[in-house]
């Protein structure tokens, strides 16, 4: 079983993408004007010139992850993914997160269900720390067959600071921080999965969901957390710890000069290959890959997943990967200890092997995103 079987297929995405950007002519604004872009690597945002500093704009949806809350009747964890997919691809280069617009497309309006929507952004915004700036709710009853939901997310940061992957050089130490779960991506797969095992959603999850990197959010009384409260875990938002980051290292250099963080890859769709967005050359080794949630191990051995299909569909456990300088990794490792993230760890290191990912797992290898 792979993800294009579940009716994704990331290589078709990617040239569809391509096509579309093929047709796309050159901005209206010239380069250095007031909203004109600046070009860079990665492209998780994009990058707005706005005189001296910079905005930064990205936009993203929950995707089939909607299917098991419409399936659950929970609702209130899908803003907090819809705003997570989205500041978080600001972090990425070093934004810090400020406004976010949502957009909600049902085939049928449901109070109860827009209050719960409604309570998820409160929290969201507040992980977030942005403001609320508005939103569109549509009817379209000819179109769309489930509730969906995507946002826009609005950031800053001074212009010179962007984080673009442009000054790595081999020997840079790569950062694991944790992520909550499968966040939200790869559930086409996941939702395969659930259709071949004998799994419920509301029965307790079959493996120990217990662990101590993560919290599961509860919706029901049984006494194990069910397989739908883990799989329906709400995506990390990483505005704390980053934003705080950026800005001690902006003013005090400590636990490094702004100038050793040198990228950020959100691992998103396309897992571990979304590191070679950062870079045209050079490429990456993971030798100490963090655990994986056991959902992973459940979701790979119930469809019968290649490891590489799995890292490349899914987290794996490692929601962002940051690459620091390697003097600026233990004291960047040992800041984010005493503010209580636990389980970040140097994960890899950046290397010069033809722009490519490898991994421990020598069927593990990616050479293009």
């Amino acid at each position: 079983m792979d993800y294009a079987s579940s009716g994704v297929d990331i290589e078709l995405e990617g040239e569809a993408v391509a096509s579309l950007v093929a047709q796309l002519q050159e901005p209206p604004r010239k380069a250095g004007e007031i909203g004109s872009l600046l070009d860079h690597p990665g492209g998780f945002s994009g990058i707005i010139d706005f005189g001296d500093e910079l905005l930064a704009m990205c936009t993203d949806g929950v995707g089939s992850k909607l299917m098991l809350a419409s399936e659950t009747g929970y609702w209130e964890s899908v803003p907090i993914d819809c705003m997570a997919m989205n500041v978080n691809d600001l972090l990425c280069i070093g934004a810090e997160p400020i406004a976010f617009v949502d957009y909600i497309a049902t085939p049928k309006p449901d109070a109860e269900v827009h209050a719960a929507l409604g309570r998820g952004l409160a929290a969201a915004a507040r992980l977030a720390n942005v403001s609320l700036a508005g939103g569109e709710t549509a009817t379209l009853p000819d179109i769309v067959t489930e509730l969906d939901m995507s946002g826009t997310a609005l950031g800053w940061l001074p212009k010179g600071d962007q984080l673009t992957g442009e000054r790595l050089c081999e020997g840079d130490v790569l950062i694991g921080i944790p992520s909550s779960g499968v966040h939200s991506n790869g559930f086409s797969l996941v939702r395969k999965v659930l259709g071949i095992s004998d799994a419920e959603l509301s029965e307790a999850a079959p493996f120990d969901a217990h662990g101590e990197l993560r919290t599961i959010n509860r919706f029901t009384d049984s006494p194990d957390p069910t397989l739908g409260e883990v799989l329906l875990n709400p995506t990390r938002i990483y505005v704390d710890p980053l934003v705080p980051l950026f800005e001690v290292c902006r003013v005090e250099e400590h636990p490094c000069a702004y100038s050793d963080l040198k990228a950020i890859a959100h691992i998103t769709g396309g897992g571990l290959s979304n590191l070679l967005r950062l870079h045209p050359v050079l490429g990456y080794h993971i030798s100490d890959p963090l655990p994986a949630p056991p959902e992973f191990d459940w979701i790979q051995r119930t469809g019968g997943i290649s490891a590489r299909e799995m890292a490349r569909t899914f987290n794996l456990g490692m929601g962002m990967c940051m690459v620091v300088s390697e003097g600026a990794a233990q004291p960047v490792l040992e800041w984010l200890a005493a503010r209580g993230e636990h389980g970040c760890a140097v994960v890899g290191r950046v290397v010069f092997n033809d722009n490519s990912v490898t991994h421990v797992d020598p069927d593990v290898v990616f050479e293009h995103y």
